[in-house]
């Protein structure tokens, strides 16, 4: 079944949240709406983005914006994110998650609960943080990720950011999950590192998943925009 969004609606502005799917790119789901809009009202060309990219390896909330909503992505990009992350400890990847393979296990069978929540909670506040060097920063004019998956050297530039909380902390080692809230430009695969350097031991990032960016919620959001049967048309 079709959703009321009209051509006219549509340009004017719409936003629509998107629950994106594992593996899926920000790029593929904004291409794939541009797309089926494109195709549904036989139209050249429409302004379709999103207000902030999610990696391939997380999941949830996406903000895709079609129209003149499109002027609206600086500020939603602005606002602040949560997330729902789980962190494996006692070993590392290179890409700070799931991408590359399991690297330099640790014993970490001397760590206590008490200790990884006084850890966790040492990270709130505003922090230094260094982007992992597997993120689409572009480092002289080129993408960061695709320097280091071509084996080159990339220094990334460390960056301030802010942890406003972290809460309902799970443990059950060499896992530990919990929800973070943070400002803009805060890589949760950078956390996950740095929580693992903290702790002696590493850790890395093993599933993500964005729940809020401003007042904008997973709840709202919808997988249906990405399926094959989706239409934009109106309902008759």
């Amino acid at each position: 079944m079709g959703i009321k969004f009209s051509l006219e609606a549509l340009q004017q502005g719409e936003i629509l949240l998107v629950d994106k799917p594992l593996e899926w790119t920000s790029f593929q789901a904004v291409n794939k709406i541009k797309f089926k809009i494109k195709r549904e009202f036989k139209l050249k060309k429409i302004k379709v983005g999103h207000a902030g990219t999610l990696d391939p390896r997380a999941t949830g909330l996406l903000i895709v914006c079609v129209g003149k909503a499109t002027k609206r992505i600086p500020q939603i990009q602005d606002a602040p994110k949560e997330y729902w992350a789980e962190i494996k400890v006692g070993v590392q990847t290179e890409s700070y998650d799931t991408e590359k393979p399991e690297i330099m296990h640790q014993d970490f069978a001397h760590l206590t609960k008490e200790q990884v929540r006084e850890t966790l909670n040492s990270f709130v506040g505003e922090i230094e943080q260094t982007p992992p060097v597997f993120s689409a920063i572009k480092v002289d004019g080129e993408r960061a990720y695709n320097l280091a998956r071509a084996g080159e050297n990339v220094e990334m530039k460390s960056r301030k950011t802010t942890i406003y909380f972290i809460d309902n902390v799970e443990i059950e080692l060499p896992f530990v999950r919990f929800s973070v809230g943070c400002s803009k430009g805060t890589y949760i695969r950078s956390l996950a590192h740095d929580i693992g350097k903290a702790l002696g031991v590493g850790a890395y990032l093993t599933q993500l998943r964005r729940t809020k960016i401003g007042n904008y919620r997973i709840e709202d959001a919808s997988i249906d925009y990405l399926s094959n049967d989706f239409k934009f048309s109106e309902d008759e």
